[in-house]
């Protein structure tokens, strides 16, 4: 059985909205100010490799959508662009990137049928609404951030209230860069 994966880029405040300055958030493009290292981007290719799907919100999707299809000449682009997407979204009807499904039912029905087709990791990346969505549903067994050192004091976090009060274990923490790695798994 697969598990669900949260991973971010955060800021030490919590902070995920617009990491890459792609959106319209004031604060955006935060992530680019630091560098992540050959550690930070070895980490983001072996957590992708190791993973079966993606499942993500609709307005990450569509941002991927708009850019990983022109960036397939290294594995890493390869891999996003082949492995299974699947967009939670009550309102996309035509998805077009390669191998992408379009989940319209009950969210816990939804990730549940996923867990049991899957047996490695199923990421979610970006996606606010989904992240806290699944959070507070708690279908999440595991967290991958890489905290970077800034604080914005606005915008989107990860743990936003109605989340719900859930355990995670440390499993693991790690220097990359300018950033740190932390790796959760939720207690069950």
């Amino acid at each position: 059985m697969g598990d669900i994966v949260i991973t971010e880029f955060v800021t030490l405040d919590g902070v995920m909205e617009d990491p890459g300055g792609g959106e319209s958030f004031d604060r955006g493009g935060w992530a680019f100010r630091f560098e992540r290292g050959e550690e930070g981007d070895r980490f983001k290719a072996e957590e992708l490799m190791a993973s079966d799907a993606q499942l993500l919100g609709r307005v990450t999707y569509e941002g991927f959508a708009a850019a990983w299809p022109a960036m397939d000449q290294d594995e890493f682009g390869k891999r996003m662009n082949s492995m299974p997407k699947f967009v939670v979204s009550r309102t996309l009807e035509n998805p077009t990137w390669t191998n992408t499904t379009v989940l319209s039912g009950n969210l816990a029905d939804e990730v549940g049928g996923l867990k049991s087709r899957f047996d490695r990791d199923i990421l979610v990346a970006g996606s606010a609404s989904l992240a806290q969505s699944l959070l507070a549903a708690d279908l999440v067994d595991r967290i991958n951030l890489m905290v970077f050192p800034v604080v914005l004091g606005a915008g989107k976090r990860l743990f936003a209230e109605g989340t719900g009060s859930t355990g995670f274990t440390l499993t693991g923490t790690r220097q990359a860069g300018s950033t740190a790695i932390v790796t959760l798994r939720r207690d069950r």
